[in-house]
């Protein structure tokens, strides 16, 4: 375990800074305001009145491992988001990613992460076409660091649903003029199941706008629903896995086509916010049915199904103080549990490890709503490991610990 001395250190110097930020007094906002968080939301709003707009985001994180005894500092990523309004119709939308500050032999990656063109058809429905998210999760459309709780993004939408999933595609979006009621249906290029890996679910299956097979094709859809302070939604996705055409699908024993090896995801969540109070809870579930036959011409000990589910508390503790009304400093508990072998096929090898609970409780200080400082605690127990996956171990591996610690210290921006 991390020792007590340097917790209460870490603790003291988060405290200090917090202190440092609550001396001063946020600009007032009015509501109209505080409903646009970026210049992005504005342009996608249709209240920016400039032609073309800068936005963007960014994160960094400290982060302790209890078991390893070791800390890594890393620049997560940075953001900067540039868009155009052509007329009163016709937008432009785009995202520049570069992840882990750098780009060379050892790691980092320079990414669109959304590139497409938006036709507004009337006061509540537009189209959507190139490089964009579907409405997947409450994290995929929604991933700025001021909107979720915690330094790490929920480690459910990170193995279960990817997060930040992008693909080309054509999406129409709508909302209902007599119910409170949102919906989306989209059609995305498929999933490389050749690319899957073993610990990471669908997750290294996607393209991301990258030379795309067109082969195989995906459906996703959405709905949302609010009822006084809740606010509910359901989604999904099926398409298919296997882009390679019918010879090459034939000599491999694969089934090929539009939905060739499908995947099915479905997706709930619901969340909930009063006063200084707020909740969510989400639950997803993957069925891969052919993953036997990806096995077999792969070797990449792919699962039939994998789950996860979270929910999570969070309180203001500014709620109520006048003097800090435009300020935020959340208390917030999640718990998190996944399974990426739900169930495997006959040719697949069960690995405990990807059976795991974690629990995190932390503080997010936000002296503006455009920044944010974190500050949290990530308990981790998984499943056992199994002997017949660890292959030529590393002389100084340390055996492998089920139950582990992380501290984690983070800030956050959008602009």
């Amino acid at each position: 375990m991390l020792h007590i001395c340097t917790m209460k250190k870490i603790v003291g110097i988060f405290i200090m800074v917090l202190s440092f930020f609550c001396q001063s007094q946020a600009q007032v906002r009015t509501p109209a305001q505080q409903l646009m968080l970026t210049n992005e939301d504005s342009l996608n709003a249709g209240f920016d009145k400039s032609r073309t707009v800068l936005s963007g985001y960014g994160s960094a994180f400290y982060q302790r491992d209890s078991k390893q005894q070791t800390a890594s500092l890393n620049l997560e990523r940075a953001v900067l988001f540039v868009g155009h309004q052509f007329n009163s119709k016709i937008s432009f939308f785009s995202e520049l990613e570069v992840e882990n500050a750098k780009v060379d032999g050892g790691g980092g990656e320079v990414a669109m992460e959304q590139a497409y063109l938006k036709f507004n058809l009337n006061s509540t429905q537009y189209i959507t076409a190139g490089l964009f998210l579907p409405r997947i999760g409450l994290l995929n459309e929604n991933h700025l660091p001021v909107n979720f709780n915690g330094v790490e993004r929920p480690i459910v939408e990170q193995l279960v649903i990817p997060s930040t999933w992008r693909e080309l595609g054509i999406g129409f979006y709508g909302r209902s003029k007599k119910l409170p009621l949102n919906y989306s249906v989209a059609v995305f290029n498929g999933l490389n199941s050749s690319g899957f890996v073993h610990g990471t679910g669908i997750r290294d299956g996607r393209f991301e706008g990258r030379n795309a097979t067109a082969n195989n094709l995906a459906l996703t859809a959405a709905v949302q629903y609010y009822y006084t302070d809740f606010t509910f939604q359901l989604s999904g996705y099926a398409g298919g896995s296997n882009g390679l055409n019918k010879r090459r699908s034939d000599s491999l024993q694969l089934s090929s086509g539009l939905f060739g090896m499908p995947v099915y995801l479905g997706e709930a969540n619901v969340r909930w916010a009063k006063g200084g109070w707020s909740a969510k809870a989400l639950g997803a579930y993957i069925s891969f049915p052919n993953a036997s036959s990806i096995n077999k011409a792969f070797a990449n000990n792919i699962s039939n199904s994998m789950y996860g589910a979270y929910a999570e508390i969070a309180y203001n503790l500014f709620e109520g103080n006048t003097k800090k009304a435009n300020q935020q400093l959340v208390a917030f508990t999640r718990f998190e549990t996944l399974d990426l072998n739900a169930s495997i096929p006959s040719n697949a090898i069960y690995d405990g490890t990807e059976k795991q609970q974690h629990i995190i409780i932390g503080l997010s200080y936000l002296p503006i709503q455009n920044v944010v400082i974190k500050m949290d605690v990530r308990l981790l127990h998984t499943g056992a490991e199994n002997p017949t996956l660890v292959i030529n171990p590393s002389p100084v591996r340390l055996p492998y610990e089920q139950n582990n610690s992380f501290i984690n210290l983070g800030i956050g921006y959008s602009f």
